[in-house]
């Protein structure tokens, strides 16, 4: 039986690497924006390095192969999150949204105005699982696949509507986005989101408290935070609190480079 005690160095890890992960791609797309390239050959490493990372451990359970496969998930999934923030993958309509568009009509044309990137997540995540199917390390694929459905319930609730969006980590040539974003308002399936995910980490807590080995404990310890760290951006949506302000110092001088 692990203690709580030993659950601590894994949260640790998570929530150090969602902080700096998420400054430092705001900070590419923000700042290397007028150098999509060289943000592009950025990501690309991030994803050579992060697949490398996975193929590399998908033998071992040892501690530091689960970590190591856990960050080759996160950055795979860096790749994706640099790749759309920078226009380069989005989708086949880079429109607003037509006033008065209601039903299937704005629903279509929000979906066409992420359909590629959609399609590169889904592909990438049936990759990774297809070949966690047959290694031992499965860890960066599990966090790569509750990553996609994590961001797609994000987008479903600001599609519906939600109270609170910050939305500063938004690039400046993708706000024609923001006239998908349904009415601020508390709609039911955010709670139920909240609830489900809550239950993903008790479930993934439960199963590293019984775990049997050190590296069993880790995989779920750090699936059991990222589904938590989930559940706070969630939470977020429903709050009246900028989360941006926790990247600020990503995005500090940007204003400043706009206006030249």
């Amino acid at each position: 039986m692990v203690g709580f005690a030993d659950l601590g160095l894994p949260f640790a890890v998570v929530i150090a690497l969602w902080f700096v992960s998420t400054g430092l791609v705001a900070m590419l797309n923000h700042r290397l924006r007028q150098s999509l390239g060289r943000a592009l050959v950025i990501s690309g490493v991030c994803a050579i390095g992060g697949l490398s990372l996975v193929v590399l451990t998908s033998n071992s359970m040892a501690e530091w192969a689960v970590y190591a496969s856990f960050v080759g998930g996160l950055l795979i999934w860096s790749w994706h999150e640099i790749s759309f923030l920078t226009g380069a993958v989005s989708g086949s309509h880079r429109e607003p949204c037509r006033a008065g568009a209601r039903g299937w009509e704005r629903f279509s044309a929000a979906t066409m105005a992420l359909i590629h990137h959609e399609i590169a997540l889904a592909m990438t995540a049936g990759l990774l699982l297809s070949l966690a199917a047959f290694t031992v390390n499965p860890v960066g694929a599990y966090t790569f696949a509750l990553l996609l459905i994590f961001r797609l319930s994000s987008k479903l609730n600001i599609y519906w509507g939600v109270p609170n969006m910050s939305d500063e980590l938004l690039p400046r040539h993708m706000e024609y986005l923001k006239t998908y974003f349904g009415p601020k308002r508390l709609r039911p399936f955010l709670p139920l989101s909240i609830a489900l995910i809550c239950a993903a980490a008790v479930t993934f807590g439960m199963a590293a408290s019984a775990a049997t080995t050190t590296g069993l404990m880790v995989q779920n310890a750090l699936l059991c935070c990222l589904c938590l760290l989930a559940a706070l951006e969630h939470l977020f949506l429903a709050l009246p609190f900028r989360d941006s302000a926790l990247w600020q110092w990503a995005l500090d001088g940007n204003a400043a480079r706009d206006e030249v």
